[in-house]
Order: C-alpha cells, then structure tokens, then sequence
C-alpha cells in the first residue's frame, strides 16, 4: 500500500487540512482522510500532523504490514509519536515528494480548509480532485 499526505494552510485564519490518501499495490484507490483544525499557522506542524494522518488512515485501512509514507517535516512531539508508530507496521518508508508528484493529496488537503473542524474519511469513492486508480510506477 502506497500513502501519499500532504497539508494546506489558509492564508486567511489559522484553519489547516492534513489529508491521506491510500493506493493498493496496483494503484487502486482505497481510502482517504482528511483532518480540519484551527490554530495550526506554520506549515511544518501542519506537515507533521498529516503524517500522523496518514498513519492513521494506514490504520483504518488494516495495512498494519507495509506503509509508505510521503512528505514528513522534522518537527516535534509528533515526529516522536511518529516514530514510536512505526513499530506497528512491518514497513514504513517516509520519503519527501515535491507539490507537482503530491497532487491527489494535496487536492483535499486544499478543499478540506473550508470542511467543518475534525477528521473526514473516504473509503468507496475517492474525495473530488483524486483519481479512482494511480499508477505506482516510479
């Protein structure tokens, strides 16, 4: 399984979105998540808190074996809870991947700022603006 996170800032309060979105093996779509929260204002905590995200949709999603994480920042207590996390699945690699290849984590991060506060979870059809199928080759 294959998870891409990325996260949003707007640029007019202190809302954030931090999204996850999963892919199986061959690319097919299997869930998605979003989290809204206020008083989030620096873009490494936000980047943190999707990690977190994105083990949690992992966890949601059983895939208790295999995690591959995308876009981590260094920061914090989170980073710590991130790490102590990584015991529970059998593989987890944590990788950056730049805007233009994060697209269809970053689009609900983007649209999940104007989302009421709390989590948001997709597991039949993607959320608007992700594809129902990836391709995993890198």
């Amino acid at each position: 399984m294959k998870i891409n996170v990325d996260a949003a800032l707007s640029k007019n309060s202190t809302t954030a979105a931090m999204a996850a979105v999963a892919w199986d093996d061959i690319g097919k779509f299997q869930g998605a998540s979003a989290l809204v929260m206020e008083g989030i204002t620096d873009a490494e905590t936000a980047e943190a808190l999707a990690c977190r995200e994105g083990l949690n949709l992992a966890s949601d999603l059983l895939a208790q074996r295999n995690l591959q994480g995308k876009g981590m920042g260094p920061y914090g207590p989170i980073v710590r809870e991130l790490s102590a996390r990584r015991g529970s699945f059998a593989l987890v690699d944590v990788t950056h991947e730049n805007r233009g290849m994060n697209g269809d984590a970053h689009m609900p991060a983007k649209s999940s700022l104007y989302s009421p506060v709390g989590r948001h979870v997709w597991f039949l059809y993607p959320p608007e603006g992700v594809c129902n199928s990836h391709s995993l080759i890198d």
